[in-house]
């Protein structure tokens, strides 16, 4: 069989070479004659005709049995967004024409600081003055996630006065992510003694206002206030697992499991499904690519996650935080911000912990919030943060 392409106004776009070979395979299948049209983004298509002598077919029969050779895009409005057709062939929609766009994305407030005796290297967002009177506030992230969630609200919070720190943890986001056995293996401990050093090397005066979100090492964020009560003023809390029913999202579970788990953590767009999975709203192109941007680098963030997500002891993390964080020991105020869409964890889960010690737990519900509420509706979170820290 013989392909014979039409001729193409100049302004359409050219053929990629993953198609061009898609189009061949298809070709030697002995199919009859059809017009195969791939629509791309719904706003852009192509059409190529394959021609021959025998039975042919008019063009609505031909829309009817067309073949999609980018049929493996996914659902996802973000992701699909990112999938695009070159306009030359040596720019075929792949990883490297998707890095090449949204490399620069997503640092706002960055920079980079070394801290340890591993000389481990973070990236920490920073807003406002150190030498504030209203104090600092850390703001720590969860996964598979990364401190750009909080990039809107701490930047409000440093209009208001304060001086804001938001560093990805080792082995996400800008940060450093070591091969496990090599200078890291991603333990509880290991994540505490890095936060510590970096909070020396950045010479942060405590005590801090601590805000923490999300799961695994948002929750060994939780577990360092309890070793740290004396560094903290206030400690705000938005949807994180707070009790031993808290359930553990399927993504956690699947990591655990061998083999599959390692399939699982180089899915590169991993963390915008598990953000959206968890949230009323789907993200917008601009931001799902800044999420997006560390797994689609290199494998490193998804061994990261994948070696935390099998060292972490779900059961003792979670009853850690509960029985400390509501036992008399702990004296600190503490507001929980909690996004009643959240489909990762039930409101039950925030309204559980609250009845721990009522007399120092301030709930407050998000209405229109998912799992990540800086994300889905930071004004509310900054208002609350607001009432709170003042």
């Amino acid at each position: 069989m013989v392909l014979a392409a039409p001729l193409l106004p100049s302004s359409s776009l050219l053929l990629p070479t993953r198609t061009t070979q898609v189009l061949a395979d298809f070709s030697n299948r002995g199919t009859t004659a059809t017009t195969i049209r791939t629509r791309i983004s719904s706003s852009r298509s192509l059409t190529v005709r394959a021609s021959t002598a025998q039975n042919p077919k008019d063009d609505d029969d031909d829309a009817t049995a067309g073949f999609n050779p980018f049929g493996f895009v996914t659902d996802n409005p973000s992701s699909r967004a990112a999938i695009q057709l070159p306009q030359v062939p040596a720019e075929d929609g792949n990883v490297g024409q998707m890095l090449y766009r949204i490399e620069d994305k997503g640092r706002e407030f960055g920079k980079y600081v070394v801290a340890g005796r591993e000389r481990l290297r973070w990236f920490v967002r920073e807003t406002g003055s150190p030498d504030t009177r209203r104090g600092t506030i850390l703001f720590l992230h969860g996964a598979p996630t990364q401190s750009f969630s909080y990039r809107v609200v701490m930047s409000q919070m440093s209009d208001s006065g304060f001086h804001c720190l938001a560093p990805d943890w080792i082995g996400f986001g800008f940060s450093d992510m070591p091969q496990p056995g090599y200078g890291f293996d991603y333990t509880e401990k290991e994540f505490h003694e890095a936060l510590d050093d970096l909070l020396e090397e950045m010479k942060v005066k405590t005590p801090v206002f601590l805000v923490v979100q999300g799961f695994l090492v948002g929750s060994y964020g939780l577990t360092w206030a309890l070793k740290n009560a004396s560094k903290i003023s206030k400690l705000a809390i938005l949807n994180t697992p707070l009790t031993v029913s808290s359930p553990v999202p399927g993504l956690l579970k699947q990591l655990r499991i061998p083999l599959f788990g390692e399939f699982t953590c180089q899915n590169a767009i991993i963390a915008e499904r598990f953000i959206e999975a968890g949230s009323p709203y789907v993200l917008k192109s601009e931001k799902a690519d800044v999420y997006r941007l560390p797994y689609l680098r290199s494998g490193g963030p998804g061994f990261a996650l994948l070696e935390a997500a099998r060292k972490i002891n779900f059961n003792n993390v979670l009853s850690e935080v509960a029985s400390g964080l509501t036992s008399k020991s702990w004296d600190k105020p503490i507001l929980v911000a909690w996004g009643m869409a959240d489909k990762h964890l039930p409101q039950s889960v925030a309204e559980e912990f609250r009845k721990g010690n009522p007399g120092n737990i301030k709930l407050k519900l998000i209405e229109g919030a998912g799992h990540m509420p800086q994300e889905d509706w930071p004004e509310k979170i900054i208002e609350a943060l607001r009432q709170f820290f003042y």
